[in-house]
């Protein structure tokens, strides 16, 4: 694979011109695609990244991880350590100071109140939040002024950086949002559309699942940024689509997410328009296995909780089966080239954390096929094996693109070799990463046996990201089904060994219980089945200067610092 300015790891970017930032709004407008459109403007009401990244032009945390995955404050003066004060000795609190002056887009002053109202929002044990895991273990916040808050932990916490941080943990407006609490969080449409906010724009028309219009933000903390005047954030369409948009046709100036095959980018390359840049975070294309029943003879409050098991995944062994049928090495071939990895750990970065196991990297039908006959499933006439009158037939969904369909045929064919009858599904990016509570489309619901995404985590501490999977997390009807637990595991030593995470202050330990924790989801259980270590690979045209990709926050995590080449 041939991608120009391709760094791996390191993003490409082109040179500031003397002229930038001249004045703001001086560039005209700034056009962006997303094939997956988004649906929403709130990260607490959508674990999509088509969501929290179009939200991040407009709502922001108090630091967010640059482009090499340091933390870098953003509406707080500094980053919070115990070597500056900010965090306590006994690793119990953590105090924020927001910058003199900040203002929301409304003209109004950004305070302390608003951090702890954001903290209180997602909190709420009705509001379903997307992203709970970021709070956990908080006791109370306290906000003596308006620029300080305090935030006191229930045990020891050596890395209090999970709330207020990153692309996920976004402060809003106590202001705006202080009627959308609880079980009100997902009707108040006009708050989840058009969030005030502190970022260098302001939405001013928002389409669900179509476009995006936005402006300068006139109350930005930099007068001089952003050099656009007005942005538009298209959505919908697909990867080869928005690709093409960017580096042959030149109608965009940024498409995120190429997932495409390699030649397919280099040949779009050629055209001359743009320029494609890739780096490798920790993003992991995997398969989901549903711990509970989704059958559609099940009421609502019944499918795809808990209170039914899956009829034939709870048995470790189908599972164990099902990735030991899978040719990763050919699914990078034919997905990704260069711009992805074999991969058989959900968090493959950073080396800290990487188990760096290779039990998945060779395909053995043969050695699946003996481990179901062991385990009692017989193969019927029709050449699939059932139990106890249970038949070994899967649901298999994804979104809509094509190496996604790609690796569905792949593996429905591999799965049929050792006696699994598969059904293939695949729904609209924007839906299916939607978070609508009323379809029942949506990854959260997971009304189906197995499903395929990627995901990945903010910053390069994987502890939010692996609570995810703590029991209660999951996506359930009494909150609105949001949740982070997608394949509804509970196991109480995984949660107690996230608890010892939380208080482990050493790094050499850190990564020890990371990599066991890794191994619970993956190898011990097959839970989660990784299947592609990703590179990002996004496009932007080489007339749009300042671009710095970033795999380890949201990919638009500096477009106030984005100009037109002139």
């Amino acid at each position: 694979m041939k991608l120009k300015s391709l760094m791996l790891g390191v993003a490409s970017t082109l040179a500031f011109s003397s002229a930038a930032f001249a004045e703001r709004g001086s560039d005209g407008n700034v056009s962006i695609i997303y094939w997956q459109a988004p649906s929403i403007l709130n990260p607490y009401l959508s674990g999509g990244t088509k969501d929290i990244e179009s939200a991040s032009l407009v709502i922001e945390p108090l630091a967010r991880y640059n482009e090499t995955g340091a933390m870098v404050p953003y509406l707080a003066e500094s980053v919070p350590t115990v070597e500056n004060g900010g965090v306590s000795s006994d690793l119990q609190s953590i105090t924020w100071t927001l910058k003199q002056g900040i203002m929301w887009s409304d003209g109004s002053p950004v305070t302390s109140a608003d951090v702890k109202f954001t903290a209180d929002y997602c909190m709420d044990p009705n509001g379903g939040c997307a992203q709970l895991e970021a709070f956990d273990n908080i006791s109370s916040i306290e906000t003596p002024d308006d620029r300080t808050i305090v935030v006191r932990f229930s045990m020891p916490m050596p890395n209090p950086y999970g709330p207020f941080v990153g692309g996920t943990s976004p402060i809003i407006q106590k202001a705006q949002f202080e009627n959308c609490k609880g079980a009100a969080a997902p009707n108040c449409t006009e708050q989840n559309f058009g969030p005030i906010g502190t970022g260098p724009f302001v939405v001013t028309e928002f389409r669900p699942n179509d476009v995006i219009q936005m402006k300068a933000n006139d109350n930005y903390r930099d007068a001089s940024k952003p050099a656009f005047a007005t942005l538009t954030f298209k959505g919908g369409g697909d990867a080869l689509g928005a690709g093409r948009s960017v580096l042959e046709t030149g109608e965009f100036d940024y498409a995120w997410n190429l997932q495409l095959a390699p030649d397919v980018i280099a040949k779009m390359e050629e055209a001359g328009k743009g320029v494609a840049i890739a780096g490798f975070g920790p993003l992991v294309e995997r398969l989901e296995m549903n711990l509970t029943d989704p059958s559609p003879a099940l009421d609502a409050d019944t499918r795809s909780t808990r209170k039914a098991p899956h009829p034939f995944l709870t048995d470790m062994n189908v599972r164990k089966a099902l990735s030991m049928a899978i040719d990763r090495p050919l699914l990078v071939e034919i997905g990704y080239g260069k711009a992805g990895k074999v991969t058989c750990d959900l968090v493959p970065a950073p080396d800290l954390y990487a188990a760096k196991n290779d039990f998945c990297m060779s395909q053995d039908i043969a050695g699946a096929n003996a481990l179901l006959d062991e385990a009692g499933w017989k193969r019927g006439g029709d050449g699939v094996r059932a139990k106890d009158g249970v038949r070994l037939s899967i649901l298999y969904q994804t979104s809509t693109n094509a190496v996604r369909q790609d690796f569905q045929a792949l593996i429905k064919e591999w799965w049929a070799q050792i006696g699994v009858e598969t059904e293939l599904r695949n729904l609209n990016a924007s839906v299916f990463f939607g978070g609508d509570p009323g379809s029942p489309d949506t990854f959260q619901k997971f009304y189906a046996d197995v499903e395929m995404y990627a995901n990945t985590f903010n910053g390069t501490d994987p502890q939010a990201y692996l609570s995810a999977y703590r029991c209660g997390n999951e996506p359930k009807p009494e909150s609105q089904w949001p949740g982070s637990n997608i394949n509804r595991f509970c196991e109480p030593a995984y949660d107690a060994m996230l608890d010892e995470l939380a208080q482990t202050g050493d790094l050499a330990k850190r990564g020890e219980i990371g990599i066991k924790l890794n191994d619970m989801l993956t190898k011990d259980s097959y839970t989660i089945v990784p299947l592609v270590h990703r590179g990002r690979v996004s496009a932007h045209a080489k007339s749009l200067g300042g671009v710095v990709l970033n795999t380890w926050d949201s990919e638009l995590w500096n477009a106030s610092d984005w100009y037109r080449i002139k």
